[in-house]
Order: C-alpha cells, then structure tokens, then sequence
C-alpha cells in the first residue's frame, strides 16, 4: 500500500506584509471552495497544514468535508526569500533557484529551504504511513520539496504553477513512486 500526499498550494491571497496572517483574497475563498470539491472523492485520513493563513484557509474545507481537524507544522510554511520585502521578486527568486546555496539577507537558500521541507515529510511519511493526507502550503517550499525527488522540478516548473494547484505525491515507505497534478479548473 503507498502513502499519497496531496500538496496543496494555497489559493490567492490579498497580500500583506504580514506573511503568517495574509487571508485569501475573494477570489482565493471560492478557489478553496474548488479544492474541497476536488478532493471531497478522495478518502484523506488526514489535513496538515503550513501555519501561515492562506495555507489554511485552503485546506480547511477539504478537513471539514471529512471530519478531520486541520494540524500545523511549521515545516511547509512559505521559504523566507529576504528579509523584508525584495525590490525585484522575479530577479531574486531566480537568483536563489540558480544558486541553491546563494541567500539574500535574512532569506533562506533553496537548500536550506528544502531542507527544512523534506524534515516535515519524513515526519509525515513516517507518522502516516500507507493513508492519504492533504498538506496546505506554498508554491516555493513545494516545489523545492518535489525537486528534492525529481531534479525535473525546478525554476520553470515552479513559474507555471496555478494558484491554487494539488500534486499527489506517492510514497512506499521513504521511497518515491511518483507525482501526478490532480488540480483541474473546475
């Protein structure tokens, strides 16, 4: 039996410089409405979510939908890029996918970053073997999570990533079976 999880990036959010609390934004609130319609076919055992609102937010449908509580770990919540708020959002986040070990000032490396995201899915491969789970999180940290496991996700793959979008990512034990987009304009 393999463990899937379903990796959620978070619906769009009306942005604030306050990154743990940004909501969704009108839009993102019906979009999460489309990801519990998604995977309300599925059987989860499962919701966890990066601590960060909008990750939350958009998930939280999909627990209630099947009577799970929605459970926080600060591994999946959005790489730090900089501190503070970069000039050139596009120059930097290429800046850092070209170097995985170059970090702007208070940022996080993608290295680093990945690292930090593959700690919370050993966690969650370990702790929920063989069950279905639902992960919120954001469109950097998960695609450096499924790079981590396929070298073909990267800087390119990330830029054309919708918001929200949901990947199941299969597992028999810590190994990798593969990842399959199940997002779907609906």
């Amino acid at each position: 039996m393999a463990t899937n999880l379903y990796l959620v990036r978070h619906a769009h959010s009306t942005y604030t410089s306050d990154e743990r609390n940004r909501p969704l934004s009108e839009r993102g609130y019906k979009d999460a409405e489309k990801v519990t319609e998604l995977l309300k076919k599925e059987k989860i055992d499962a919701v966890l979510s990066s601590p960060y609102a909008r990750a939350v937010q958009t998930v939280e449908g999909t627990a209630v939908s099947h009577g799970k509580e929605v459970h926080l770990l600060e591994d999946f919540k959005e790489r730090t890029l900089t501190e503070g708020k970069a000039p050139d959002f596009e120059a930097a986040i290429e800046k850092v996918w070209a170097d995985p070990d170059f970090s702007w000032e208070g940022g996080e490396s993608n290295r680093d970053a990945q690292q930090r995201g593959i700690r919370g899915m050993k966690t969650v491969l370990a702790d929920y073997e063989n069950m279905n789970v639902v992960i919120g999180t954001h469109g950097n940290i998960m695609v450096l999570i499924m790079n981590y496991f396929d070298e073909a996700y990267g800087y390119s793959f990330w830029k054309q990533l919708a918001m929200p979008d949901v990947y199941r990512l299969s597992f028999e034990g810590e190994s990798f079976i593969g990842c399959q987009r199940i997002w779907m304009d609906l």
